[in-house]
């Protein structure tokens, strides 16, 4: 009740106001039924775009942190979290990371859209970065499509860093469903899980326009901190099944992390 009241009438009209948001593609988002929204990461008011121009509820998997502050300030935070649909979401990987996926097969199992930022962290700099494989996991062993979600412009109106949103109208793309049916079966094999990604990465890098770098971005933002000896692929690796997040290769063709509440850190 709280989710669709903020949606209809708080936050979905102050937002169709301000920012204009143009949409292509929302036909594609099946009317009922499971599937995942698979989106590029370049803000925090991603989490808030889209689900305000999808007709129906899309849940979030947010990072843990969220829900687990202490004073008024972070009982506030995680109470916003649970309220608009967002789920925790342990990205420090192994045992937690799979747990936290199963909540997502929960979403899926009760025929909802669960919303998914496979590069598992916000782009740093406007670039599109390798996807991790929990995605893959969550549609093949769910078996539902992929909806590719290309966010545009939103890093304008938000940069990373940035409290107070600039106005400036921002855009999304819904792409053609992606059916991996042919997989079906084989969600533990590591070849395949990275080809399904793979896919994945290449559909909202066409959808987005952006450019592809075939590096984590955990990786990437280590490095821009300074943090040279810990910007590794080993340093991302932990959270390599988190979907907020092998051998593996990104396309061959060329938030802080997660959701945030406005006016939080």
């Amino acid at each position: 009740m709280f989710y669709w009241f903020v949606k209809t009438f708080v936050l979905g009209p102050i937002l169709r106001l301000l920012f204009r948001p143009w949409v292509k593609g929302l036909d594609n988002v099946p009317a009922e039924g499971p599937a995942i929204l698979a989106s590029n990461h370049l803000s925090f008011s991603d989490s808030i775009f889209m689900p305000v121009m999808v007709p129906r509820p899309v849940v979030f998997l947010a990072k843990a942190e969220y829900f687990t502050g202490t004073g008024i300030k972070g009982k506030l935070t995680a109470a916003f979290f649970r309220l608009t649909n967002q789920l925790p979401m342990d990205r420090s990987g192994g045992a937690a990371s799979a747990l936290s996926l199963n909540a997502g097969m929960d979403v899926l199992r009760n025929g909802s859209l669960l919303g998914i930022y496979p590069e598992g962290t916000r782009s740093p700099d406007g670039h599109l970065y390798r996807g991790k494989v929990g995605v893959a996991r969550l549609a093949l062993q769910a078996r539902v499509p992929v909806i590719p979600v290309a966010m545009i412009g939103t890093d304008k109106v938000q940069p990373i860093g940035k409290r107070v949103p600039n106005i400036r109208r921002i855009g999304m793309i819904f792409g053609e469903p992606l059916d991996f049916s042919r997989y079906y079966g084989r969600e533990d094999d590591r070849i395949i899980q990275r080809s399904v990604t793979d896919e994945i990465m290449y559909e909202l890098m066409r959808l987005s326009g952006q450019e592809y770098v075939d590096e984590y971005a955990a990786v990437v933002k280590l490095r821009l901190a300074g943090k040279t000896q810990d910007a590794t692929p080993e340093a991302a690796a932990a959270p390599e099944t988190a979907v907020e997040p092998s051998p593996d290769h990104g396309p061959t063709v060329a938030g802080e992390d997660g959701p945030e509440v406005p006016g939080t850190a």
